[in-house]
């Protein structure tokens, strides 16, 4: 997932990231380079401890602290509207339960706060939506937990916030099946 263009992707999403953020599923550290100089400091959650030096090394190079916790996105610790941006990328298809962990995000985003998510998950396309619904037994196995098709809209709108801006396209360079993407930005209804 450090190819160009899920790097490119990545750039997109943070370029105007500001203030405290929070990432779900910070993973080994592929968005850290992206975050603008605008983050006053990130906190990450992460139930795995992939690559620890790594993620050190990628947190060193940055103008804020990184404080990374170990824990499930459906059970913040974070205080009730701390952050002014939460994040997820490629984190949603593998959550347990991910209304839980959204409507933790609701819970911990400020008034005004953005919810930003790159998401692969379920095609528009009836055929590969099918085939993503025969294999995803199968991904779900080999690929820890990964599910091929959820609607990924739909769990952000069943779990209290408003979609403001969402762009669908199938990822250049990545099989249709995992490369379906729900790319955008949601705000709490309420």
């Amino acid at each position: 997932m450090a190819g160009d263009e899920f790097l490119r992707l990545r750039g997109e999403l943070l370029a105007s990231v500001q203030g405290e953020v929070l990432e779900l599923g910070i993973g080994t550290g592929l968005n850290l380079p992206h975050y603008p100089e605008t983050v006053t400091g990130l906190h990450a959650v992460d139930p795995a401890h992939f690559l620890p030096k790594t993620v050190a090394a990628r947190s060193a190079c940055l103008s804020f602290p990184v404080h990374i916790q170990r824990g499930s996105a459906e059970t913040l610790t974070h205080a009730d509207r701390r952050f002014d941006y939460v994040v997820s990328t490629w984190t949603l298809c593998t959550i347990p339960d991910p209304v839980q962990a959204l409507r933790e995000v609701a819970r911990v985003l400020k008034p005004g706060g953005r919810f930003l998510f790159l998401e692969h998950g379920r095609s528009d396309d009836r055929k590969i939506a099918a085939w993503q619904d025969r294999l995803n037994p199968i991904q779900n196995v080999i690929g820890c937990g990964c599910n091929l098709n959820r609607q990924i809209d739909r769990l952000i709108t069943q779990s209290g916030f408003t979609i403001a801006h969402l762009d669908r396209f199938s990822m250049e360079g990545v099989p249709t099946l995992v490369g379906e993407m729900y790319q955008g930005t949601a705000t709490k209804t309420n």
